[in-house]
């Protein structure tokens, strides 16, 4: 086997699939449009079909030894008080307990290690133009030389070039829901090792969790679409969150010095990726390209199942590629489907409207406290 296959995007899902691939016998080239890893991120859940995968990878010892020890969610006032607790193992924990919990930047980094040593990655370019040909996609970069490959895979997130250039501009696949979040790394936590602390403005969530001994906060708020958003534009999204939370955090409002001051905030708008099909031709997409489910429907733990089940399917028929992406694409849907349903109720949970919403939040967490 000599099939070339372009991963756009180094994250979770491209750096899981360039592994698989290149085992499997691949040429593998992964296009990556930042100088480097970010080191900010959600901390994030490899469960279910993923955890299979890692332990096949031979990283779930180093997930294991940087995963969190977070064992309950303190609801706080603005005065620093807890309100309300509840256990996350009560709520989330897997049967079995083997789940793992872990800053996202710590599984991209883990997973881009083991694909690495298989795949070339190219930081600090991006795909510019895609032309698909009958023996193959002719791909321009940003800064690289034109190359050839079989088959091209977008795994290049929630505003995705690859599908852009593919399937048409992403107004028409992409649906925001009401929300926008900010996560950064902050100098302290607020409720110990084993804690996530969350204080609630109306339609206002800050939290502070504790990770792997780098404090992870977000800021997720609810706000209408912002005309000419621009993902890559930091200093906009600094504004954004400080005008949004600026006289509304209490005694927390000294974090917002941390949001001016921070090197790799991550910000985007909380949305949801559907569309009718993942394949076009000789390119896929993968991971949120193809079926972003926010911040609530596991997204890591789904990227990384993708890449193996496209993977396999690739290694199963190499020679008829559009068979194989029928299959990935009919096999993942049934995984993706069921977590595309459960955003009102997390919304609801974690960024409540209004002062009595957050009353009630916390009178009912209480309740099933006990």
């Amino acid at each position: 086997m000599n099939k070339s296959v372009l991963i756009s995007g180094a994250g979770v899902a491209g750096s899981t699939l360039a592994y698989w691939l290149a085992r499997e016998g691949f040429t593998v080239t992964v296009a990556e449009r930042a100088a480097g890893q970010r080191s900010s991120g959600n901390p994030v859940d490899v469960k279910g079909p993923a955890l299979e995968v890692v332990e096949q990878m031979g990283i779930a010892p180093r997930l294991r030894a940087a995963a969190t020890a977070v064992r309950r969610i303190a609801f706080l006032d603005g005065a620093g008080n807890e309100r309300a607790s509840m256990n996350l193992n009560s709520i989330q924990g897997s049967a079995d307990g083997r789940e793992i919990e872990i800053a996202r930047a710590d599984l991209a980094a883990a997973l881009l290690a083991t694909a690495q040593d298989e795949a070339e990655i190219r930081w600090n370019d991006t795909i510019t133009g895609l032309t698909q040909r009958a023996d193959g996609v002719e791909v321009t970069f940003e800064h690289g030389a034109p190359a050839r490959f079989d088959l091209v895979v977008g795994a290049d997130g929630l505003h995705s070039g690859v599908r852009r250039l593919t399937f048409g501009p992403e107004q028409e696949f992409i649906r925001h829901m009401g929300m926008f979040v900010a996560t950064l790394p902050v100098d302290r936590t607020l409720a110990g090792a084993h804690a996530v602390a969350m204080y609630n403005a109306p339609g206002r969530s800050f939290s502070v969790h504790p990770a792997h001994g780098i404090p992870l906060a977000a800021f997720i708020f609810r706000h209408a679409p912002v005309p000419g958003f621009d993902p890559r534009d930091p200093a906009a999204h600094k504004r954004l969150v400080t005008e949004t939370y600026r006289g509304r955090l209490g005694m927390f409002e000294d974090f917002l010095d941390q949001v001016a001051d921070a090197e790799d905030m991550y910000f985007d708008s909380v949305s949801q990726v559907r569309l009718p099909s993942w394949t076009n031709g000789r390119v896929s997409l993968i991971g949120d390209a193809a079926s972003s489910l926010s911040l609530f429907g596991d997204g890591s733990t789904l990227a990384i199942a993708a890449a193996h089940t496209l993977a396999e399917e690739l290694a199963r028929t190499p020679d008829d590629q559009s068979a194989a992406l029928r299959r990935y694409e009919r096999r993942h849907r049934t995984l993706v489907k069921p977590k595309q349903r459960g955003f009102i109720l997390a919304s609801q949970l974690l960024v409540p409207r209004s002062r009595t919403a957050i009353v009630l939040r916390n009178t009912a967490v209480r309740a099933f406290a006990h």
